[in-house]
């Protein structure tokens, strides 16, 4: 790893430290590209959708997306103690 590149608890404390909503959208705006941005987007409506009961299925239709690709969102669900559920539990 180069001497200059922040290790993922850098990451994380950067990110951490945004509280506000708007100002969050500025800084993704900044660090990520148009299409990296809107696959974050593209993930986190897949895990919604199957956190709400949807089969994976009617999901990759609703989202016109290949079935394989709600796959992942739905492995990470079956995590109690993972990210995606951690983060379905904080009220909006």
């Amino acid at each position: 790893m180069k001497k200059d590149t922040l290790t993922d608890w850098e990451i994380n404390k950067v990110l951490a430290k945004i509280k506000d909503p708007k100002f969050m959208a500025i800084f993704l705006k900044d660090l990520l590209t148009p299409a990296e941005l809107a696959e974050i987007k593209r993930r986190l409506s897949i895990v919604k959708l199957l956190h709400q009961g949807l089969p994976q299925r009617v999901v990759a239709k609703k989202l016109k997306i290949a079935i394989a690709t709600i796959t992942r969102g739905a492995r990470m669900l079956k995590n109690p103690q993972g990210g995606f559920n951690q983060i379905l539990k904080l009220k909006p």
